[in-house]
C-alpha cells in the first residue's frame, strides 16, 4: 500500500494531476510497471527502477519520440521522464488478430521508411539493460558486426556463454558480411529490440514500447519479430512485404539479422542461446 501511494505521489508530481487509482502491471523484470488512472480519466504507465543505469529512461524516451515522428507503427506518448522514472501513455491490450496483424505490417512499413541519418545513433542506447553502442559507422555491414555482434561475441566467450568453436562459427559469418548481408539499403528508422514482448496489440494494430532504437537495417526489425514468435507473423510480413518489398533472398539473411540477440540473451541467460547464434551462422555459411 505505500508503495503504491508514493507510485501514484510521483506521478502528481510530475504530471501535475489527482492519481484515482493504481494497479501493477503484469510482465517485464527490469522495471516496476504501474498503470494509473488520473481524475481526467485519462490512464497513464509509470516505469520505475532503483539506480538505472546512466541515462537509461532518457535513452527510451528518446527513442520512443523518435518512432512517433515517424508517423507510421503507433507509439505511446512520452508523458514524462527522470532519471529514474518514466510517465507514458496506457495501451489497452487486445487479443491480436489476423486484421491487426496486417495493419502492423503496413505500419512498421512506414516508419522504416521514414529513415535515419546515419547506420547508429547520436547515443548510445540499451537493449534490456545491456549497453548498447551506436557510434556511428559508414555502412549497415560494418555498424552491425562491429556495434553489435563482435561486442557481444567477445562477452559471450569471456563468460563461456559460447565455445571456441562456436565463436569461431560466429566470426567466419561476420568475416563474410559483406557477401551475406545483400543489397545495400539506406539507414531504416528502427526499432530495434522488435521481439513479441516489445509488441502490445490493440484492436486495429500494434504499438511499439520498449525500443532500443536506431538506424539500421529494416531486415533486423523482421528477424526480431520471428526470433520469439510474434503472433500472427505470416501475415505481418506479407502486409509489409506488399508495402515496401524486401529485397530478394531476405529470408535467407534472418539468421545474420537474429546473430546480435542471440548473442545478447547468451550473455544474459546462458543455456541454449549460443549453440543457437553458432548454428545460425554456419547455416548462413552453408555448413
Amino acid at each position: 500500500m505505500a508503495r503504491h501511494a508514493a507510485t501514484a505521489a510521483r506521478a502528481e508530481s510530475l504530471l501535475g494531476q489527482p492519481v484515482v487509482s493504481t494497479s501493477p502491471v503484469a510482465g517485464g523484470s527490469i522495471c516496476t510497471t504501474t498503470r494509473l488512472r488520473l481524475t481526467s480519466g485519462r490512464s497513464v504507465v509509470l516505469k520505475t527502477r532503483p539506480h538505472p543505469p546512466a541515462g537509461f529512461f532518457a535513452a527510451e524516451a528518446h527513442g520512443l519520440r523518435w518512432l512517433r515522428e515517424a508517423g507510421g507503427a503507433p507509439v505511446p506518448e512520452v508523458l514524462a521522464v527522470t532519471d529514474d522514472c518514466l510517465v507514458l501513455d496506457w495501451v489497452e491490450p487486445a487479443r491480436p488478430s489476423v486484421e491487426a496483424a496486417e495493419a502492423f505490417g503496413r505500419v512498421l512499413a512506414v516508419t522504416h521508411r521514414a529513415g535515419a541519418d546515419v547506420f547508429g545513433a547520436e547515443r548510445d542506447g540499451y537493449v534490456g539493460l545491456a549497453p548498447l553502442p551506436n557510434r556511428p559507422l559508414a555502412t549497415w555491414a560494418e555498424f552491425y558486426a562491429a556495434r553489435r555482434v563482435q561486442p557481444y561475441l567477445r562477452l559471450a566467450v569471456d563468460r563461456a556463454a559460447v565455445t571456441p568453436e562456436e565463436a569461431a562459427h560466429v566470426q567466419a559469418a561476420l568475416d563474410r558480411i559483406d557477401d551475406l548481408a545483400g543489397p545495400a539499403e539506406p539507414p531504416a528508422r528502427l526499432h530495434g529490440d522488435l521481439w513479441a514482448g516489445n509488441v502490445v496489440w490493440s484492436t486495429d494494430t500494434a504499438w511499439l514500447i520498449d525500443p532500443a532504437a536506431h538506424g539500421g537495417h529494416r531486415e533486423t526489425d523482421l528477424a526480431m519479430l520471428a526470433l520469439f514468435g510474434v503472433p500472427n507473423l505470416p501475415h505481418v510480413l506479407a502486409a509489409y512485404d506488399e508495402a515496401f518489398p524486401l529485397a530478394d533472398g531476405w529470408q535467407r539473411r534472418v539468421g545474420l539479422h537474429q546473430l546480435h540477440p542471440l548473442l545478447v540473451h547468451a550473455v544474459l541467460f546462458g543455456g541454449s542461446y549460443g549453440a543457437r547464434a553458432a548454428a545460425a551462422a554456419r547455416a548462413l555459411l552453408g555448413r
